[in-house]
C-alpha cells in the first residue's frame, strides 16, 4: 500500500487500518485530509484482499478533533458550502462503501470527529474518548451531515441536546445514548477493533456486503419497500459460490471457506 502524507494505512489479516496521522493538529480536518482520504476509499474499495476497515486517530489524545478551525475561519459564504459539501460526500463515501468500516475512536471526536465516526458502521470508543458537536460555540452548525445523522442515531431530543448546546460527551454517556456500540479499556481498544474486523472476515464477504446494503437503503425507504429489498438482496445471495459452500460446510459440521465469488 502506497505510502500517504496524512495516513498511515496498514493491513492485518483481510483488515485495513486507515490512521489519520496529523496528531500535532489533533488530527484535524482539511481539504488535504479530505482529498486524501477519498483516495484511500477509492484504493481499499478496489482491493479485494480487504474485506473490513478500521478508522482511528494516530497519537494518544484524539481521533479528530473536528475540522480545521484556522482553515474555517476565512471561508465565505460559498466557501463555506463548498467545504460542507465535500466534506458530507466523503462521509457518505465511508458509510457507502461495500466493506464494513469500523470506528475505533481512541480520543476526542468532536465536530467532524463526532461525523466521521457516525458515517462508519460500528463505533467502538476508549474509555478517554469524548464526543461532541460543539460548532454552535463557533456561530456554525455541524456541516458534514451531523444534524442528520445523529438524530437517526440518538433520536431527536438527545440529538438537539447535544448540537444546541455544543457540550460534549464521555464514552460512557455516549454508550448510553446509542452513539457508540462499545466502550473498551484505551489499551485495548485497537486489539478489541481487530478482533471484532476479524468475526466479520470469517464470514462470507458477499454477504456481509449485501446485509450492509439491505440496512442502509432500508433505513432509507418505507417498511414494507424495506421488506421488498431485503427480499430481493436474499435472493441475490443465491448466486454466490459462498451460499453452496456455507450450506455444505453446514452439513458436513466443518468451518466453511468463504471466496466472494459469484458462480460462472
Amino acid at each position: 500500500m502506497q505510502q500517504w502524507e496524512n495516513f498511515l494505512i496498514s493491513v492485518e489479516e483481510k483488515t485495513a487500518i486507515v490512521s489519520f496521522n496529523r496528531p500535532k493538529a489533533l488530527n484535524a480536518l482539511n481539504y488535504p485530509v479530505l482529498k486524501e482520504l477519498n483516495e484511500i476509499l477509492d484504493v481499499l474499495a478496489a482491493d479485494d484482499s480487504v474485506y473490513t476497515v478500521i478508522l482511528t486517530g494516530a497519537g494518544d489524545k484524539a481521533f479528530i478533533a473536528g475540522g480545521d478551525i484556522k482553515d474555517m475561519s476565512a471561508m465565505n459564504v460559498e466557501e463555506g458550502k463548498l467545504y460542507a459539501y465535500a466534506g458530507t460526500a466523503l462521509l457518505q463515501k465511508i458509510e457507502e462503501l461495500e466493506k464494513p468500516v469500523i470506528a475505533a475512536v481512541n480520543g476526542y471526536a468532536l465536530g467532524g470527529g463526532t461525523e466521521v465516526a457516525m458515517a462508519c458502521d460500528i463505533r467502538i470508543a476508549s474509555e478517554r474518548a469524548v464526543f461532541g458537536q460543539p460548532e454552535v460555540g463557533l456561530g456554525l452548525i455541524p456541516g458534514f451531515a451531523g444534524t442528520q445523522r445523529l438524530p437517526r442515531l440518538v433520536g431527536r431530543g438527545a440529538a438537539k441536546l447535544l448540537i444546541f448546546t455544543g457540550k460534549n460527551i464521555k464514552a460512557d454517556e455516549a454508550l448510553r445514548i446509542g452513539l457508540c456500540e462499545a466502550v473498551v479499556p484505551h489499551a485495548e481498544l485497537l486489539d478489541y477493533c481487530k478482533k471484532l474486523a476479524a468475526d466479520i472476515n470469517k464470514n462470507g464477504p458477499t454477504a456481509v456486503r449485501l446485509a450492509k446494503a439491505a440496512i442502509n437503503h432500508g433505513l432509507d425507504m418505507d417498511l414494507r419497500s424495506g421488506f421488498r429489498f431485503e427480499s430481493f438482496v436474499f435472493g441475490h445471495c443465491f448466486a454466490t459460490e459462498d451460499h453452496d459452500e456455507g450450506t455444505r460446510a453446514f452439513a458436513e459440521k466443518r468451518k466453511a471457506s468463504f471466496t466472494g465469488k459469484y458462480k460462472k
